[in-house]
């Protein structure tokens, strides 16, 4: 649980929560195909369902504050810098607005490229 101190009192947020909004804030961008997640076993690189796209995110929890690892799979032909930058700026601005919570920090890895 992500804890915090407002003058009303403690606020409890579930892990899953920030996960989804991450997945949702991330895959809306134009050229992102998905979240993805490498296996363990095999070491490729899956594209995940919507459903369970806050497996593609990671976060690390501070005391006031999240630093927040998600992996992507994008579309052919982006920009990827550009793209990258769109998602860092979208993520922030969305867990920020929704919870209250400092988003220190957001780095996106671009695991694949789709080609379809």
């Amino acid at each position: 649980m992500v804890r915090f101190k407002t003058a009303q009192g403690t606020v409890s947020i579930a892990p899953e929560v920030i996960t989804t909004l991450v997945g949702d804030a991330a895959t809306s961008c134009f050229g992102v195909k998905g979240m993805a997640m490498r296996s363990v076993t095999d070491g490729l690189v899956h594209l995940l369902k919507p459903e369970a796209m806050g497996r593609g995110v990671h976060i690390a929890y501070g005391e006031d504050y999240i630093l927040i690892d998600l992996h992507i799979v994008v579309d052919q032909g982006v920009n990827i810098p550009v793209l990258c930058g769109s998602i860092i700026s979208e993520v922030k601005y969305k867990v920020t607005e929704a919870t209250g919570i400092d988003v220190r920090s957001v780095d996106v890895f671009v695991d694949s490229i789709s080609i379809d």
